[in-house]
């Protein structure tokens, strides 16, 4: 193979693996996805992020929380990955009005990029 099939075969791949990078890689702060297929739910009118590396203890359960499909490629059509149902529940000594864990996944409302001080308290304490 030539230099230039050689180099050109190199960018695509590169190109490739950045792509997904861009879709599961931390942004930093919180433990964040950066892209729009980040581990979202809503539970009573609330959204929630993923939040990485945070140790607690699940309380009772909540009820249904609901997580759009992620929407990184924009072709999605119409009846395509619906929306998909999980159950929610509290973590002790926190109100699910600023987070909630589903299954061992830590969810928490978040204020722009800023965690709740309840949340921040609980990873700096973990």
């Amino acid at each position: 193979m030539s230099w230039t099939g050689r180099s050109a075969g190199l960018l695509v791949a590169a190109a490739m693996v950045m792509s997904v990078a861009a879709c599961t890689a931390d942004s930093g702060g919180g433990g964040e996805a950066s892209a729009s297929c980040v581990a979202r739910y809503t539970y009573q009118d609330r959204s929630y992020r993923d939040v990485a590396n945070v140790k607690f203890t699940l309380g009772k359960k909540l009820g249904a929380a609901t997580s759009p499909p992620c929407e990184d490629t924009g072709g999605r059509g119409k009846g395509e990955e619906p929306l998909t149902t999980e159950t929610a529940y509290e973590v002790d000594g926190i109100s699910p009005k600023v987070a909630i864990a589903i299954g061992d996944r830590f969810f928490a409302v978040y204020s722009g990029s800023e965690l709740p001080p309840e949340v921040q308290k609980l990873i700096d304490g973990s």
